[in-house]
């Protein structure tokens, strides 16, 4: 996203955090590719640290089904911005591979999508950049 601070719509309430559907993509300053996803309902105070898999994950490529893709009205994978979840832990850092969140950014719709048939896991250890 080309700004520092993006409005994002759910079409649907992340998992766990329902019934919030509208956050705030903040950029953290300093992090390249790291961004604070936060409810803009002031009385929720949620926020979650996501990953955007292009900068920090560059072999992840999961496939999307064209329903899911319709229901972003994603016309090009250009226009998709794929963020992972990343939850602290004792040993580090993980990420849930298996249910990433795609932001179109042409129109700010977003989704939290279970990657059904495919092979990635809730909790991947994130390895430290070279």
């Amino acid at each position: 996203m080309s700004t520092v601070t993006a409005p994002v719509a759910f079409v649907a309430p992340p998992f766990g955090l329902e019934p919030l559907v509208d956050f705030v993509l903040d950029e953290v300053k300093g992090a390249a590719g790291l961004f604070a996803l936060r409810a803009t309902d002031a009385s929720a105070e949620v926020r979650l640290y996501v990953l955007d898999a292009a900068v920090h994950l560059p072999d992840y490529s999961p496939v999307l089904t064209d329903e899911q893709t319709t229901g972003l009205d994603l016309h090009d994978a250009a226009e998709a911005l794929l963020l992972v979840v990343a939850t602290p832990a004792p040993s580090g850092m993980t990420v849930n591979l298996l249910a990433p969140i795609v932001v179109n950014t042409r129109t700010g719709q977003a989704a939290q999508l279970i990657l059904e048939g495919q092979d990635w896991p809730l909790r991947a250890e994130l390895a430290a950049r070279a």
